[in-house]
């Protein structure tokens, strides 16, 4: 159960805080993506913010795993550090490439790097204050 759990935080993660946070440097004028895309991703033509929220709801089974037993400062530290970390490497060393032809090229930039920290961290913030809720309300 409590992967489930994992996958539902992470999901709704995605949707939320990880996208309140895109929309936040959309507004200031750091990025230029779109939160809340509703474009259709090929080959099913699944919107493209509810394909990424399940990428997001998978990345919470193994952070869930790295961070099941830590309790608290540790259990925000490593919700912060593996949110960050994890899917922002994958995205940068893999999903980037894999989509342009592996052009590696923004993988050594620093912005990227940066606002990939950010937004993933708060979506790992956000990961574990869900995970809290959903055991409160016995999901």
């Amino acid at each position: 159960m409590p992967y489930v759990r994992a996958f539902v935080a992470g999901f709704v993660s995605t949707l939320t805080f990880h996208q309140a946070v895109i929309w936040l440097f959309v507004t200031m004028g750091v990025f230029a993506s779109t939160p809340w895309n509703l474009t259709p991703v090929p080959p099913l033509g699944i919107p493209s913010v509810l394909q990424l929220a399940f990428w997001g709801g998978l990345w919470g089974l193994p952070i869930w795993y790295l961070m099941r037993h830590a309790t608290g400062t540790a259990y925000w530290v490593r919700a912060l550090v593996f949110g960050a970390i994890g899917p922002t490497t994958a995205f940068l060393f893999f999903f980037y490439p894999l989509k342009h032809d592996w052009d590696f090229s923004l993988a050594w930039q620093l912005k990227p790097w940066i606002g990939g920290l950010i937004v993933n961290g708060v979506w790992g913030l956000g990961f574990a204050l869900l995970m809290r809720v959903l055991k409160r309300v016995g999901v």
